[in-house]
């Protein structure tokens, strides 16, 4: 539960510290741990189907490592234990973030046709040069098999945002060492490459990214997901995106609450999107950013045909591209009108920047009703620092409210800080009470919006240095750019305000459900009875139960 304080956490940094916690490009790199020595692993794929050979790449100081596999889920189920297994230090490319690590393959085994799908987290430990132990984690997911499985959930996790959020090696796409002045952040990422620290494994007590006390009046800004990653030797990235963040906390508590449920990749949406067709309920959660245009066509498709998806997840923003099988994703963002060759192409609708934008012209609110350029920022910097932590309600009724004893007014998920940190939001005015889309911000036909919160999308306030500002003005003047085609001032004032919404609407013969934040799941893991209520609500009015 949030504490009642109003003095930000002390994680022993000195000012300057904090400053470089949250301004400055740290990341996990070989050759970072120094003489103590280190050991690092990815898998060749994201996600692999019973049968397959999973091959593990390693590089580490020491000569030996041990393996163990566990699924994790509801329990911890272990499924492989080696000892002794030949390690050595490979070379690694100055751009690996971009190209991939390019190591030789360590060691590989077969997944048993018994491992149920889901996640299965890979530690690694060995023997520093120092005598002192080194280890590190890495994850794959089973994937399911095609077929019917009534009664049970897809999970589809937001592997397009941890690709784009992972720090490994030096890049992704928010910073990065690419760029004559090595300076600029990656437009191609690949997924050959380690996991950064805190993506598969957290402490229970990692701060999260909404704040978690109430920001004193006329203090500038603080960033305590950063300043402990700084101070603990975790990415900076790791409360942004990740298992460990984000996925994981759906996926055990499902698990725990009696529901089947299997695990994908956003690959399998990309590549095999038949996979959705066995399933009556598939849901996606947390912070989930980043989609090829395919991967939206193959969830389109199967919600037309009655397919029915659940979205507990904010900040649908951004359109990829994949190359090389899959093994690299391309997002040029804010850079994609002047740089990606999609844009000036004879298909400018791949170009690889918002969904909104003209040239696309495929708004999120197509797919899932909700827009990430008409939401954002709710709970940290300056942006709502003290706004409301669940939704405001406005159509109790709704089924998905039923157990709730919710009325009108009520704010769903304030125990467990369900809203935040980003969230996705429409164009809306009020009539009798009642929020309803604007003409013109592209809801789908028969969409409700059930409960209803502010967002930002600028800092500001006359208190506050332009200096303590992390989050500034930069994505409200590039929404306004992108929406209206001028980010001067004037429009910027009429673009910087969002919502954060829970929707529901049909399409064709199936059905969404939409709570456009990406904190819900942190509701589910501090166990928020009325989050996990609704929660369940959703899941099983879609599986029928």
């Amino acid at each position: 539960m949030m504490e009642k304080s109003n003095q930000y956490p002390d994680f022993g940094l000195t000012p300057e510290q904090r400053r470089e916690a949250v301004l400055g490009h740290y990341y996990e790199y070989p050759g970072m741990d120094g003489e103590g020595g280190e050991i690092w692993c990815y898998t060749d794929a994201y996600a692999y189907p019973p049968g397959a050979t999973v091959r593990l790449q390693v590089s580490s100081t020491a000569a030996s490592f041990s393996l163990e596999i566990v699924r994790d889920g509801a329990t911890e189920q272990s499924v492989l234990k080696r000892d002794g297994l030949a390690a050595r230090w490979q070379e690694t490319p100055d751009q690996c973030s971009v190209i991939g690590c390019g190591w030789e393959t360590s060691f590989e085994f077969k997944v048993e046709e018994n491992w149920p799908s889901g996640a299965y987290r890979v530690t690694l430990r060995a023997e520093g040069s120092d005598g002192t132990p080194i280890h590190c984690h890495h994850l794959f997911i089973v994937r399911p098999i095609a077929g019917r499985k009534p009664g049970c959930v897809l999970h589809v996790a937001a592997t397009g945002s941890w690709t784009s959020y992972n720090t490994w090696g030096g890049s992704n796409h928010y910073q990065g060492i690419t760029g004559p002045n090595r300076d600029q952040y990656a437009t191609t990422v690949s997924i050959e490459r380690p996991f950064c620290r805190g993506f598969v494994v957290l402490p229970a007590d990692a701060p999260r990214v909404p704040l978690e006390i109430y920001a004193p009046m006329a203090v500038a800004p603080r960033y305590p997901h950063m300043e402990w990653a700084y101070a603990n030797g975790y990415s900076k990235k790791y409360a942004s995106s990740g298992w460990a963040s984000y996925d994981s906390h759906f996926f055990r508590w499902a698990e725990r609450q009696g529901y089947a449920v299997d695990l994908v990749s956003q690959h399998e949406l990309h590549f095999n999107p038949e996979i959705l067709d066995g399933y009556d309920c598939v849901v996606f959660v947390g912070h989930d950013e980043y989609w090829t245009w395919e991967m939206r066509d193959a969830v389109d498709t199967y919600v037309e045909r009655g397919g029915r998806a659940a979205r507990f997840a904010g900040n649908f923003m951004w359109q990829t591209r994949l190359e090389d099988g899959g093994k690299r994703q391309v997002c040029y963002k804010y850079r994609s009108r002047a740089e990606d060759p999609a844009y000036r192409s004879a298909d400018p609708t791949r170009t690889s920047g918002s969904w909104e934008a003209a040239e696309i012209g495929r708004p999120g609110a197509a797919t899932f009703g909700l827009n990430a350029t008409r939401g954002l920022y709710v709970g940290w910097g300056g942006c709502a620092p003290r706004g409301a932590r669940g939704f405001p309600v406005y159509r109790p009724e709704h089924w998905a409210f039923a157990g709730t004893g919710i009325y009108y007014g009520d704010i769903l998920g304030a125990e467990g800080h369900a809203f935040g940190y980003e969230v996705d939001g429409l164009d809306y005015i009020i009539r009798g009470g009642l929020p309803e889309p604007a003409e013109d911000s592209g809801a789908p036909k028969g969409l409700e919006i059930l409960a209803l919160g502010m967002s930002s999308l600028k800092e500001e306030s006359a208190d506050i240095p332009a200096d303590d500002q992390f989050l500034s003005d930069a994505d409200a003047k590039f929404v306004a750019e992108t929406l209206i085609g001028d980010n001067g001032p004037a429009t910027v004032e009429r673009i910087k305000r969002g919502s954060g919404m829970i929707v529901n609407f049909p399409r064709g013969k199936g059905e969404v459900f939409h709570a456009g934040s990406c904190e819900w799941v942190a509701a589910l893991k501090r166990g928020d009875a009325m989050v996990e209520r609704v929660t369940a609500n959703v899941l099983n009015h879609y599986l029928n139960r």
